[in-house]
């Protein structure tokens, strides 16, 4: 068992450190790294190319995580969105979809570069928001022993939302980094993961995932 010191603000008094925090002691079973994967979901160059403002803080973070894994034994998974040209996976009832296909985008992208993505890391390939959807991931990971997930992507309430509900349902032990997460409505943002995702997932900030494959 890891222990994470988190700081939190102070509701109702309690033992606090500075103004109006107090320090939580959460216990977190430690990962067995041999049965652990980290999977990093739409972290690719045209989606980091809508966000520039915030790009360089997420791909800095990531970086440092999906390091650490990599020093853990952790395997590590990439899964892009990506479409052939003139979008023939995208359905008319798919309004979703139809929206993406307006972009024009997730044809000829890559994984963002800066994750330093290794030859032995597979890039699973989806059509949905979903990484399980209409993909091979979850029997990939069967097969090689994985019953515990660290999952981070973009956006929250698109693959990130989608593929940890699956993965739920699935009953995988999840983790989800939250410094690693990101999506342009914030307040949704911060409701997934002190609800929908806090009822699924361990919520872990950077510090703390990164203790935790220390």
């Amino acid at each position: 068992m890891n222990r994470v010191s988190k700081q939190r603000r102070s509701v109702n008094g309690g033992s606090s450190v500075g103004r109006g925090y107090w320090v939580v002691s959460v216990m977190i079973p430690a990962i067995a790294p041999a049965h652990t994967a980290l999977v990093v979901m739409h972290y690719q160059t045209d989606i980091l190319g809508l966000f520039p403002s915030v790009a360089p803080a997420l791909l800095a973070n990531t970086r440092k995580l999906c390091d650490a894994a990599r020093a853990k034994g952790v395997s590590v998974y990439f899964a892009n969105l990506r479409f052939s040209p003139g979008y023939p996976e995208v359905s008319p009832l798919n309004k979703n979809g139809q929206g993406i296909k307006q972009l024009g985008l997730f044809v000829d992208d890559r994984t963002s570069p800066e994750l330093g993505q290794q030859a032995s890391e597979p890039v699973i390939i989806a059509h949905r928001a979903s990484v399980f959807f209409g993909t091979d991931l979850q029997a990939r990971l069967l097969a090689q022993g994985v019953d515990s997930l660290t999952m981070v992507g973009i956006a929250s309430t698109g693959v990130v939302l989608s593929s940890v509900a699956y993965a739920s349902d699935a009953d995988f032990r999840l983790y989800t980094v939250k410094d690693c997460c990101y999506d342009p409505d914030q307040v949704v943002h911060e409701h997934l993961f002190s609800t929908a995702f806090d009822s699924r997932t361990t919520v872990l900030s950077l510090a703390d995932a990164l203790l935790l494959l220390a």
